[in-house]
C-alpha cells in the first residue's frame, strides 16, 4: 500500500504540493490526474525519496522509501518523467547495471525484455530507441526486481495503440494479482478503461479521491467529472 499523509512541498515560499493525502491500496490501480502544474510528478517524487517533501510523510508498505534497504527496486518499480539511461548504453547493458546494483539475478533481464517487447532490439543504443521503444525499457526497467508497487508517470507517452493496450493490461494483470499500481496519465479514458481508485489534484491540492464509480458518479465518463470538478475548483 502507498499512503501519503498531509504532503507539503515549497520552492522559494510558493507551495505546488499543498496538504496531500491519499491511499493506493493492495490489488487496485490508483490513477493520479490534474492539469499540468497541479503537482502531480511532485508529488510522485515525493513517494520514492528523490524530492523531499517540507513537511508530511509518504509510506510505501508501511515504511519511508529510503527506509526500504539497499535494495529497493525489489520492492517498487518506479517509471518517472526526466529519467533517462545513457543514450550511449545499450539496453541490455543499462538492465545488467540496474540488475548488479539491486542484486538481481541476470536471468531476470532476458525475462523483462521478452515481457516488455524489446528483446530483438536490446544490443540497440538507447539513443536510436524511439519515444515509445524508451517507455518500454523504462518498464523494463521498473518490473526488473519484480516489485509488489509500481509507481508510473505518464507511462503511455509515445506508444502507439497495440503498446497502449499492451500496458494496459499488464498494469491490470500486476493489480489483479495482489499489488499496487499509481499511475499519473492525462489520457482519461485509458485511465477509466483499467482504474478501481482515482485522486483529483489542483493546484497543488487533492480535490476528489475515492472509487472510480463514485468520483464519476452523475457523469457519463471521468472526463466529464474531472472537468466537471475543475471547473468547480477553477473557475474555468
Amino acid at each position: 500500500m502507498i499512503d501519503a499523509h498531509d504532503l507539503v512541498k515549497e520552492y522559494s515560499g510558493r507551495r505546488v504540493v499543498d496538504g496531500v493525502g491519499f491511499m493506493a491500496p493492495n490489488g487496485c490501480v490508483t490513477g493520479l490526474v490534474g492539469p499540468n502544474g497541479a503537482g502531480k510528478t511532485t508529488t510522485l517524487r515525493m513517494l520514492v525519496g528523490l524530492t523531499r517533501p517540507t513537511s508530511g510523510e509518504a509510506l510505501v508498505s508501511g515504511r519511508r522509501y529510503r527506509d526500504l534497504g539497499p535494495y529497493p527496486l525489489r520492492q517498487v518499480g518506479t517509471l518517472l518523467d526526466g529519467i533517462v539511461p545513457d543514450g550511449e548504453r545499450r539496453a541490455v547493458d543499462q538492465l545488467r547495471w540496474v540488475a548488479r546494483s539491486n542484486r538481481i539475478p541476470s536471468t531476470r533481464i532476458g525475462e523483462v525484455l521478452d515481457l516488455v517487447g524489446l528483446s530483438g532490439d536490446a544490443r540497440r543504443r538507447v539513443k536510436g530507441y524511439s519515444l515509445g521503444m524508451k517507455q518500454r525499457l523504462g518498464m523494463a526497467t521498473a518490473l526488473l526486481g519484480d516489485p509488489q508497487t509500481l509507481i508510473l508517470d505518464e507511462p503511455f507517452n509515445g506508444l502507439d495503440p497495440d503498446g497502449i493496450r499492451w500496458l494496459r493490461a499488464l498494469v491490470r494483470g500486476h493489480a489483479d494479482r495482489g499489488g499496487v499500481v499509481l499511475v499519473s496519465s492525462h489520457l482519461m479514458r485509458e485511465l477509466e478503461s483499467m482504474t478501481d481508485r482515482v485522486v483529483i489534484l489542483s493546484r497543488g491540492r487533492v480535490i476528489a479521491d475515492g472509487a472510480l464509480d463514485r468520483v464519476s458518479a452523475g457523469c457519463a465518463s471521468l472526463e466529464e467529472a474531472y472537468f466537471r470538478l475543475l471547473n468547480k475548483t477553477e473557475g474555468i
